[in-house]
């Protein structure tokens, strides 16, 4: 209690908040909401009359305002349009439409109001502080400190911002017959609607010092309702909690919204598959979802390409769009990129490839590029594969950087410890298929890839990056060395700063490895396209051969054999979920008769391993790509023997 003597320095604070919100429970027309893991009030325009109490409630014994004050508002400001103004509180006359004190605040600006009757006629004088900076939908924390014609704004304590002005606040303001009005001035227009957590009346002293103790600014108290106050997480045997609580809330299509500290405790609805999600602050916590599961595949798209299709790379540029890159074998009219429109693939840009085998697409900070590795020599006798960037302007693909290549089949872009690298597949040079393979690294001073290290390899067909923990590998495919495709491929390690030996693999005319992970185990496959040596007497077909999966052992330090898949002149691997389920689906291209061979999903389905579960017809099959977009998944493939692409569609349950 405090009487019209305001020079004490122990004033008790007065939460004016807490006098529109009993402790009984929440009124009519206020919520309260949880936004980046803190609570707020927000008030309906219905509830305004009542969002208000007479100013003798709180001024117990005295009918003045305070000559000296400090106001403290907690608030999150949500945007609002330039011209409009929000009252985050007024003091008014019963019978009056005049404005004794106030706060409101605009697009970039905070006003502060006062009548002084000192003047013959009485005047409103307004305090503008410029260029504050409260609609980020972030949470602020403001002290206002008034004492004469001193008028004091520290946001967020930071460096105060001062006005002085001819009109002091006046010694003597009676508020008799006046009430307090939160988020308002009485009237519909002008009404608050973010976010408020504190509006506190300290009087007789600046609270800056007293508000800046501790790190986390935006969020200093000094009186918050308890309604506000952290609740506990579940009710003490049948007690119900106190208060009505909603908790903000992310709804999406199927993008995750990002889950850190200042989205704590909010939720998100994932409206693709159903699932409600809990931020606990680093990561978002299953609350409910839907499981799909595989039905069936169905004929979605058929892509008309420039020519027969080698490799898909599949890719979403951020703002942009969803694209599918396609390598084609013929020279001209060269590559093709879609995009993705009206839920179909569509024609975007052209791009001059020579029998082009395969698309990879990386990033290197903003940039974004493109790789392409091309098979068979240019126009002009010259055997280059081309790195392509994107331009923000032009919203395409233009040629960045040429890189001597020699029968390129594969790129692979990856970092290690910050720095970004390109391992080339070279498959062969004239009749030599035992040639070298390049990795490449970045170099951010000249801003172009240099080669780095050379790995001695026989008609390398794919390369592909993993990290187990700390450690991280790159495995080759090796599929032909001058006689036979009964060779080891390679799984190197990166120690000392550059690649070392780490495995050798029996395949057999491997054509690619896929890496994937079910738990905690780490698994490796192998596509075998066909095995050959012209030494020894070959069975009577050499494309009917096992594929392999293998799976790391981490006691052995090796990968070993977990199971052998009867396949069809192999030449991809796709690892996909739907669900809490888990396939694999292989690009059988040829057995020995004819290209028109099913390919296969198989499903995972543990002590089993993985079971066919669909069989997919397709003519001469080179390449597998899954991808998600908002309308579902799809799996898509080329074909190395016509100038058509499918995408798929799989059906959920």
């Amino acid at each position: 209690m405090w009487l019209c003597d305001f020079s004490g320095t122990d004033l008790r604070p007065l939460d004016i908040l807490s006098e529109v919100v009993p402790t009984s429970g929440v009124r009519s027309g206020i919520r309260i909401l949880q936004v980046q893991g803190t609570r707020g009030f927000q008030f309906s325009a219905s509830a305004r009359r009542a969002l208000s109490f007479p100013a003798s409630q709180i001024f117990l014994y005295c009918d003045l305002f305070p000559e000296e004050f400090s106001i403290i508002i907690t608030l999150r400001v949500l945007s609002i349009p330039s011209k409009k103004n929000e009252y985050i509180f007024s003091v008014m006359k019963e019978e009056s439409s005049m404005v004794l004190v106030g706060l409101r605040f605009s697009l970039n600006k905070l006003h502060f109001l006062f009548w002084s009757r000192e003047l013959s006629s009485g005047w409103q004088t307004q305090v503008t502080f410029q260029g504050i900076s409260l609609t980020d939908n972030q949470w602020h924390t403001l002290v206002l400190a008034v004492s004469g014609q001193f008028f004091s704004l520290t946001v967020d304590c930071s460096i105060p911002i001062d006005v002085v002005v001819d009109t002091p606040f006046p010694a003597s303001l009676a508020v008799k017959g006046s009430r307090f009005y939160v988020g308002s001035r009485r009237r519909r227009k002008g009404l608050f609607t973010g976010l408020l957590r504190q509006l506190v009346l300290l009087p007789g002293s600046d609270a800056t010092s007293r508000m800046c103790t501790n790190m986390n600014f935006k969020l200093a108290v000094l009186s918050i309702p308890p309604g506000l106050q952290d609740l506990p997480v579940k009710p003490a045997s049948n007690e119900v909690l106190k208060y009505p609580y909603e908790t903000d809330m992310k709804v999406t299509l199927g993008s995750q919204p990002p889950c850190t500290k200042n989205e704590k405790a909010q939720f998100w609805f994932n409206a693709s598959r159903k699932g409600l999600y809990l931020c606990d602050g680093s990561a978002w916590v299953t609350m409910l979802e839907v499981k799909e599961r595989l039905d069936y595949v169905e004929e979605y798209q058929n892509l008309m390409t420039n020519s027969e299709t080698m490799g898909i790379e599949i890719f979403g540029i951020p703002k942009v769009g969803f694209f599918a890159a396609t390598a084609n074998r013929y020279t001209p009219p060269g590559s093709a990129i879609y995009k993705w429109t009206d839920g179909k693939f569509q024609s975007y840009q052209n791009i001059p490839t020579n029998q082009a085998q395969s698309w990879c697409y990386f990033t290197i900070g903003k940039k974004i590029f493109l790789a392409v590795a091309n098979f068979e020599k240019n126009q002009r006798g010259q055997q280059f594969s081309v790195i392509y960037k994107w331009s923000y302007r032009t919203e395409k693909f233009f040629p960045y950087q040429r890189i001597a290549t020699h029968s390129a089949r594969d790129w692979e872009a990856f970092d290690i410890d910050g720095e970004a690298f390109l391992a080339v597949a070279n498959h062969r040079e004239g009749d030599n298929h035992n040639i070298n393979s390049v990795i490449y690294r970045w170099n951010p001073r000249t801003g172009l890839f240099e080669a780095n290290q050379t790995i001695p390899t026989s008609g390398a067909y794919d390369w592909e990056f993993f990290t187990v923990g700390p450690y991280s590998f790159l495995v080759v495919a090796n599929t032909f060395n001058g006689t036979s495709t009964k060779i080891d491929s390679h799984i190197y390690i990166w120690l000392g700063g550059s690649f070392q030996l780490f495995q050798s693999i029996l395949t057999f005319g491997a054509a690619d490895w896929e890496v994937f992970r079910i738990g905690d185990r780490i698994f490796l496959a192998v596509a075998n396209s066909h095995s050959y040596d012209s030494g020894t007497v070959m069975p009577n077909n050499y494309y009917a051969i096992n594929s392999s999966i293998y799976e790391l052992n981490i006691t052995a330090q090796m990968f070993v054999k977990f199971q052998d898949l009867l396949t069809y002149s192999a030449l991809d691997w796709e690892f996909f979920s739907v669900g809490e389920d888990y396939f694999l689906v292989v690009a059988n291209s040829f057995d020995g008769f004819t290209f028109s061979v099913n390919s296969i999903i198989y499903r995972w389905q543990g002590y089993e391993g993985f079971v066919a579960v669909h069989r997919l017809p397709t003519f001469g099959c080179r390449d597998w790509e899954a991808f998600h977009t908002t309308a579902g998944s799809y799996l898509m493939y080329s074909s190395a023997r016509e100038p058509l692409s499918k995408v798929l569609k799989l059906k959920t349950l």
